[in-house]
């Protein structure tokens, strides 16, 4: 049994860390240790950010709100690349938006997901959702991309990981929609699947429903073991699903605050 693994996060930024046997077989099981961590840009702190997922020693770690060359308020660092470099795990960014740097020499300034793995990552695909542009003032859905895909070689076994952001206006219209293309990209698991991200909408949601037929809620497991204020808080934040065929079996929580 593995030891008891941890939510580690800094105020409402939280992250959620589970492990989980996936079964790619009948009589066979692989363990694998993950987590979905909502990095809000590295909080001015991005040091900070990489000790935090190295303290709860994930195998693949699913980010979102990365900056890649975003803005001054994260140094226009490419924090994908920092973290991956600092932890010593292979990464793939997804952008969701791009823009031309601030001078014509500088990279594109990019925003969107990261996915974090210490095994091989054999292919990837940043896949194309309706969004509602957070950088315009009156935007429209559009398609937009930022919807990750990676295939990961664990150990003999091909593991399917999705990261996702979804949209965090009141109205529910642009996740079910967001939800509903999802689902097309994700398909019928035949592998062990894992989905990582910020939904932006508690698990109870009817919009969220379609997901939690097809893939299991990682959550439930640790019920109990957060207070009832800080876990709407956090159910409100971030998910971890995996494919039916996947069982959870341990889900610890933590909640630090960063001084």
């Amino acid at each position: 049994m593995a030891a008891p693994v941890r939510l580690a996060g800094f105020l409402a930024l939280l992250a959620g860390v589970a492990c989980a046997h996936l079964s790619p077989a009948a009589g066979s099981e692989i363990p694998l240790r993950v987590m979905t961590y909502n990095i809000r840009s590295g909080n001015g702190n991005l040091a900070g950010t990489a000790d935090a997922i190295r303290a709860s020693a994930p195998d693949l770690v699913g980010l979102q709100e990365v900056d890649v060359h975003w803005a001054e308020r994260s140094n226009f660092v490419d924090q994908a690349t920092v973290l991956g470099q600092q932890l010593k795990m292979q990464v793939r960014f997804a952008r969701i938006y791009q823009f031309a740097g601030v001078q014509p020499q500088d990279p594109p300034r990019e925003f969107g997901v990261a996915l974090l793995s210490k095994f091989p990552i054999l292919d990837w695909s940043n896949h194309i959702i309706t969004r509602l542009s957070t950088q315009e003032s009156n935007p429209v859905p559009a398609p937009l991309p930022g919807f990750l895909e990676a295939k990961v070689d664990v150990r003999g076994v091909t593991v399917r990981v999705f990261n996702t952001h979804l949209d965090y206006r009141a109205d529910p219209r642009v996740r079910e929609q967001q939800v509903k293309e999802m689902l097309a990209f994700i398909g019928e698991p035949s592998a062990p699947t894992l989905l990582f991200g910020d939904l932006n909408a508690p698990p109870e949601a009817s919009e969220i429903q379609p997901l939690l037929e097809r893939l299991h809620d990682a959550w439930p497991a640790s019920a109990g073991n957060i207070s009832e204020f800080d876990r709407r808080r956090s159910r409100s934040l971030w998910h971890l699903t995996t494919d039916r065929s996947s069982s959870t079996y341990c889900f610890g929580v933590e909640i630090r605050a960063r001084s």
